[in-house]
């Protein structure tokens, strides 16, 4: 059994402190911008320059897409009560308050943009997204732990972590449960799929949708609910909800690629 003291802060400087969490993100951001171009030169043997340097343009789309669809979709999934009475706070993102599910949607319409702006294939983008994201799902469930934060539900496990700061009770590390389900496992599963030959596009994306969504699913058992949200009709959270319509829109995407060349 472990008892969870681990600082979210690396360093104080006073009116700047140094986060886990914001390491997170943005090694996740860097780490991913290498592999993903590491994918595009050697899985799909793509040399040219320009084409490597669009991927680079798509970054900044990514990015502004995962603050403002992680923030937006936080609110209007798990507390648009709250918001609609304090307006202000939705900008105030350094307190916390991102979703998954909504980053995805941010993501999906940002590369829709680039992609229209610049006339390529959306779903190339997407694949090679859904194959770089969890390096960053990884560290970020990592930093969750980290702070204390999306804790499990009580258990006697002899892996049971007490979080003090919450109670003294002895809890599934979840986060960590998601970062290996999510991070390491979807990582080498996508991994597998990109190298195949007679790659088809459009399949990375897909399989993500259906194992995150499996995994999310399967996790959500150990994790606690949102408080101020529960369950959903006494049985099932919204984050299994949202994970369970990605593993169907996964589901109908593979099957129409299968059928169609995108």
């Amino acid at each position: 059994m472990f008892t969870h003291n681990l600082d979210p802060v690396i360093f104080n400087f006073g009116i700047i402190a140094i986060r886990w969490y914001s390491l997170a993100y943005i090694f996740g951001i860097l780490i991913g911008w290498w592999y993903g171009k590491k994918i595009i030169s050697t899985q799909f043997q793509i040399k040219d320059k320009s084409e490597l340097n669009q991927f680079d343009d798509l970054i900044t789309y990514l990015i502004i897409s995962i603050i403002i669809g992680g923030r937006l979709g936080y609110i209007f999934f798990y507390n648009l009560k709250y918001y609609l009475s304090n307006p202000l706070d939705i900008i105030k993102i350094w307190e916390g308050g991102m979703s998954f599910h909504g980053a995805l949607i941010g993501i999906i319409l940002g590369t829709y943009l680039f992609s229209l702006r610049n006339k390529t294939k959306m779903m190339f983008h997407l694949d090679i997204i859904a194959c770089v994201s969890p390096i960053g799902i990884f560290l970020g469930r990592t930093a969750n732990f980290i702070n204390g934060e999306l804790v499990g539900k009580a258990t006697s496990m002899p892996w049971g972590v007490i979080f003090p700061k919450l109670d003294g009770i002895s809890r599934h590390p979840s986060q960590l449960y998601e970062a290996l389900l999510e991070g390491v496992i979807l990582f080498f599963l996508l991994k597998f799929f990109i190298s195949k030959q007679n790659y088809k596009l459009g399949t990375c994306s897909c399989m993500f949708l259906i194992f995150y969504g499996i995994f999310r699913t399967v996790s959500e058992f150990f994790r606690e609910p949102d408080s101020h949200i529960g369950y959903l009709f006494n049985l099932i959270s919204t984050g299994s909800v949202l994970s369970i319509l990605m593993i169907i829109s996964g589901l109908m995407m593979y099957s129409f690629i299968k059928k169609n060349e995108i």
